[in-house]
């Protein structure tokens, strides 16, 4: 086999603990695994500019890959675009009926880095409750667009409405069933919020495709790859990648796709996880290809 080299991290409930901390311990092992070859990536739900803080606080200077695989860009370089899988105008438009029927809201993120705003939403008095916390703890970065369901902007590559669990994951299956094959939605609920999130965005965009853009920039395969994560939404670059590893703390349905699980991120997992790496002990757990 050749040399593992990119290690790719998911950042809620991987690189920071549940109180949304980076302790020493994991951004010193991070920095080890830096200096001694290993390129690092982070690969995020999040949106983008709440992705910086934590790149800059490990001196990552590589692009991000943000909004679970659908939007690309370079802090570095001025913020640049490397790819938005933007969906398109008629898709969108039928998911955000699709929405609107089942009696939510949506979200939907915008590319707008340099113009001080990250998403478009209908109104900001909003009733219901999980949405409502939501928009208050984004105060300040989004646009209201009181047309948003009816005639969206252009250049949206993801977004979400946000409920209950079951309710979120009745409106996955609207939407899979009203453009079959469009879209990639999963149903997650972020360590920052009470409400569950069905997110939405093209289909064939997830943290794999992601992680690949920049890969194949790098000339690295996948079979050198280790990818670190928690969720629903890690699920298709811990399939995807040579080694992947889920969080003591991860969802049933990653650990049942692992090729090892590690310590939980209250536990200094991801740190320990480097440890064995660096040491060369989780080399017998790389899928075979």
């Amino acid at each position: 086999m050749t040399k593992l080299r990119l290690l790719a991290l998911d950042i809620d409930g991987t690189l920071v603990n549940s109180r949304d901390e980076l302790t020493s311990d994991t951004r010193d092992a991070l920095h080890r695994a830096r200096a001694s070859g290993w390129r690092l990536a982070l690969v995020t739900g999040r949106r983008y500019r709440r992705a910086l803080p934590l790149a800059e606080a490990l001196g990552i200077d590589a692009p991000l890959v943000t909004a679970s695989g659908a939007l690309i860009k370079h802090p570095a370089d001025d913020h640049r675009t490397l790819h938005r899988a933007e969906l398109t105008p008629e898709v969108l438009e039928a998911t955000l009926a699709v929405i609107g029927r089942q009696g939510y809201e949506a979200v939907v993120y915008s590319d707008s880095y340099h113009e001080g705003f990250d998403f478009y939403c209908p109104r900001s008095d909003v009733v219901q409750p999980e949405l409502a916390e939501y928009l208050r703890k984004n105060a300040g970065w989004e646009r209201i667009l009181p047309e948003l369901m009816t005639r969206p902007p252009t250049g949206v590559f993801a977004g979400f409405a946000i409920g209950t669990r079951a309710a979120m994951h009745e409106l996955a299956n609207a939407l899979q069933a009203a453009v079959p094959g469009q879209l990639y939605t999963h149903v997650i609920r972020s360590p920052m919020y009470a409400g569950y999130m069905c997110e939405i965005s093209r289909a064939g965009s997830t943290k794999w495709s992601g992680i690949r853009h920049l890969a194949d920039e790098w000339g690295i395969a996948d079979a050198d790859i280790v990818a670190v994560g928690d969720d629903v939404n890690d699920i298709p670059m811990i399939e995807g990648a040579g080694l992947g590893i889920a969080m003591g703390n991860a969802v049933d349905e990653l650990k049942e796709v692992a090729d090892y699980i590690a310590p939980s991120h209250d536990d200094e997992g991801l740190a320990e996880v480097v440890r064995l790496l660096l040491a060369g002990e989780l080399e017998s757990h790389r899928k075979v290809r």
